[in-house]
């Protein structure tokens, strides 16, 4: 999108898949059909992506986030702004990408931000309506990349709430499996509708404990993400809990996709932030069970359905 404004790099880890992108302009891997403009320069060196760039917009897995950044740092100058598309937290660390871009670069944190919201890549692809925030903590930095990142169908709003935004992207991915899964036994749209709600309230709860602002948890990074994600046949969390409703064991699903899941890796960051923060997260606690300790989908609904019985507001404030 950002080609036809400005000079722009694409890095592939691979140079196979940088190889294969520059010849067929498309990357039948990952997003077969879309063209490629040709003012796109593609590259596997990531000095030759990084070391002239104003912008480095970061998209890779958030297990891979560090890594990467440890190897461009050296080529980034320190007035270089940085931008995190990935929706995860660090395995072990807990932290955010922001944070562990802070952690990494020699960059003040105003230089540090984050674009996200229903963004599901094909469609913004095929220039379908839609739209996101870009959060960074420089009120002049947030409107020079809306104004950099706004295409006539994708319109961008700014937020200073970087923690709310990015950790509302991390925290639904955990949410989506398990949408996925009520999906994969066979519920309708009332239970679903019902999970989707609650689900808004728990990362609403821990985002806020993080120091993220409550509305921002209403808007394109909480609520518009969590419901892209909850019901596109789009979203690979949604993917993953499908099947784990369906009975298909974790490592079948996991070695039959060819992309990351976020939530499968983040859902242990995420509980592990939740007891450091004295936070209930029902829900997110059910997806742990599943994914790590055995559980089956259909017992933890069960779990979840006859729990305590509470004011709907309980907690959220």
């Amino acid at each position: 999108m950002v080609a036809s404004r400005a000079p722009t790099t694409l890095w592939a880890r691979r140079e196979e898949a940088a190889a294969e992108m520059r010849a067929a302009r498309e990357n039948t891997s990952y997003l077969p059909g879309i063209e490629l403009p040709a003012s796109l320069t593609i590259t596997s060196d990531v000095a030759a992506a990084v070391e002239s760039a104003g912008l480095v917009v970061v998209a890779v897995p958030s297990h891979g986030f560090r890594e990467v950044l440890e190897a461009a740092k050296e080529f980034m100058d320190s007035d270089t702004r940085v931008i995190s598309l990935s929706k995860g937290v660090e395995r072990g660390s807990q932290l955010r990408m922001t944070e562990v871009a802070s952690d990494v670069l020699p960059l003040d944190p105003s230089r540090i931000g984050v674009l996200t919201g229903p963004n599901l890549a094909r469609e913004v692809a095929l220039g379908q309506p839609a739209a996101a925030v870009v959060a960074i903590s420089d009120e002049t930095s947030a409107q020079e990349l809306q104004a950099l990142f706004m295409q006539p169908t994708f319109r961008v709003y700014t937020n200073l709430d970087v923690v709310g935004c990015e950790s509302a992207g991390a925290l639904k991915n955990v949410m989506a499996i398990a949408a996925g899964m009520a999906h994969g036994l066979g519920y309708g749209d009332n239970s679903k509708a019902a999970l989707v709600t609650r689900a808004l309230a728990e990362l609403t709860r821990l985002g806020v404990a993080l120091g993220g602002a409550p509305l921002t948890f209403a808007g394109l990074a909480g609520m518009g993400d969590l419901v892209a994600t909850c019901f596109s046949d789009q979203s690979r969390n949604r993917r993953v809990g499908v099947e784990l409703g369906r009975g298909k064991p974790l490592d079948v699903i996991v070695a039959e996709m060819s992309m990351v899941a976020e939530g499968v890796k983040s859902t242990e960051a995420i509980l592990a932030l939740a007891k450091a923060h004295q936070i209930e997260m029902p829900i997110a606690t059910m997806v742990g069970s599943v994914l790590y300790e055995g559980a089956l989908p259909s017992d933890m609904v069960e779990q979840l359905m006859t729990r305590e019985a509470k004011a709907e507001l309980h907690g959220i404030e």
